[in-house]
């Protein structure tokens, strides 16, 4: 992650089905940021396509914005190899389908 974004705290309510993605509403300029998926270390991360941004919020609250122009990654791909490399996917990264491939894997599922 860039070293020049800091993490802010932000309060997460518990009885929110998706806490995290509320954390990422509230960082980012988009009313429903696209969910890219959840990394090896649990921190959840969302694109913005109108601030070209990604917002990774853990689970204790702790949540960042980066703009990827302030990191060396020229593209969403490239975050995502990124991220990859640095602390593998738990769940996804969901970039690059469509959403009848959305909705076949979640019927598949």
């Amino acid at each position: 992650m860039s070293k020049s974004a800091t993490p802010t705290s932000k309060s997460v309510g518990t009885t929110d089905a998706h806490p995290q993605e509320r954390t990422a509403r509230e960082l980012l300029t988009q009313g429903r940021p696209l969910f890219l998926g959840v990394d090896g270390e649990g921190a959840a991360h969302y694109w913005d396509s109108y601030e070209f941004a990604v917002a990774v919020v853990a689970s204790d609250d702790q949540a960042e914005k980066v703009p990827l122009a302030e990191t060396p990654f020229e593209t969403l791909a490239g975050w995502c190899e990124y991220t990859q490399d640095e602390r593998g996917w738990a769940v996804g990264p969901h970039v690059g389908g469509t959403i009848v491939d959305d909705l076949v894997q979640a019927v598949e599922a």
